[in-house]
């Protein structure tokens, strides 16, 4: 997820699959943004997602989109996080992925379609984006970036203590606050988890997840939609976060206080790496999602089906072949999802305009 690492990015764009009405199947509150996802130190015992019988196993060949998808990216994707799992079909299908030179398009997909059949999950659900942002910051505070970024305090108490909300923490003076950012993106820094902050002099470095007061996290989107603050269809994050900008002070800061969920940070080199998800590798751009890990395990290879906008100016479909990578605190239930797009502002654009109707297909090894 979000969580050390980029993770802490579970989303951005949370905030805005809150925004619309809901959709079939299991919706969590917010949306493309996440919250920031924990690391996930010890095996997961997850409870399975609900598969349809296993008669209902298909050949990859007939999954929606499957001859449209890069499988050539789509290997070399799944080959670099093998390591994450190690069931005994799944690690014989590793070994061989690892025997073998860079496939062509043709070879990857009869690489996966001679090894694995498809599971379908039943239901519908949601996907959602996320990315890794890369905000401009100051040392010192000033009329623009007025929002401080805070360590952990040391009275923080462990995860899931009561601890005070949003608009608490906020109202506290900040004289060790790590760095000061524009209110508006401080927010959807949090939201992500993790992130990139550039100063006017010195290298960037990396804000890194480092705790949450373990209140929980609630989506904005729906609430501006309904106050009449933005249209329906209109809630992306770059919708929200211009709203936000646009009336920051008291306005904006009581819209964001409706999420009293605050994430605290510390400052690390900007080592140029791809960021980490809570199964502890690399994300790789458009092929990793978040899941519920009490639903899912990670490094379970999946299809994603996902159709139906409800965004104006989104993809009109994901289908693609993805690896669950990590989690999120507002990723909940079986037939949810959050696609990582990658680092920066045009993967923040794409992130916060995906809220999709998804079906979710598990690859499974052959007999």
């Amino acid at each position: 997820m979000r969580g050390p690492g980029l993770l802490a990015l579970a989303g951005l764009f949370l905030l805005a699959a809150c925004a619309t009405s809901p959709t079939p199947g299991p919706t969590p509150g917010p949306s493309s943004p996440q919250p920031a996802r924990p690391a996930v130190s010890a095996p997961v015992q997850p409870r399975p997602a609900n598969p349809l019988p296993a008669e209902a196993l298909r050949l990859l060949s007939d999954l929606p989109g499957w001859a449209e998808d890069d499988h050539a990216a789509a290997f070399e994707a799944w080959r670099a996080n093998c390591r994450v799992r190690r069931a005994p079909g799944m690690a014989a299908a590793c070994r061989d992925a690892m025997a073998v030179d860079l496939l062509d398009a043709a070879a990857a997909r009869d690489f996966f379609e001679r090894r694995f059949l498809a599971q379908p999950l039943s239901g519908e659900g949601v996907l959602t984006g996320y990315f890794a942002p890369i905000y401009e910051a100051r040392r010192t505070p000033d009329a623009e970036y007025s929002a401080p970024l805070r360590p952990r305090p040391a009275d923080l108490p462990p995860e899931g203590g009561a601890y005070a909300d949003r608009a608490r923490i906020e109202a506290r003076a900040a004289p060790d606050a790590l760095a000061w950012l524009k209110p508006e993106e401080k927010f959807f820094l949090q939201i992500q988890g993790s992130g990139t902050l550039v100063f006017p002099s010195g290298p960037p470095v990396r804000a890194a997840f480092a705790g949450t007061n373990s209140q929980p996290f609630s989506g904005i989107a729906n609430t501006m939609r309904e106050r009449g603050l933005l249209e329906a269809g209109q809630t992306s994050a770059e919708g929200i976060r211009s709203w936000l900008a646009a009336h920051r002070g008291p306005e904006a800061g009581a819209i964001m206080a409706l999420n009293p969920r605050y994430v605290f940070f510390r400052l690390a080199p900007e080592d140029g790496l791809p960021p980490r998800g809570a199964a502890g590798v690399p994300l790789p751009p458009g092929r990793a999602i978040a899941v519920d890990l009490s639903r899912h395990v990670a490094g379970d290879v999946y299809w994603i089906d996902a159709r139906s906008p409800l965004l104006s100016g989104a993809i009109p479909a994901y289908r693609r072949l993805v690896t669950a990578l990590d989690t999120g605190g507002a990723i909940l239930g079986d037939i949810r999802a959050d696609l990582y797009i990658g680092q920066g502002p045009e993967a923040g654009l794409e992130a916060g305009r995906i809220r999709h109707v998804l079906r979710l297909y598990r690859l499974v090894p052959r007999p």
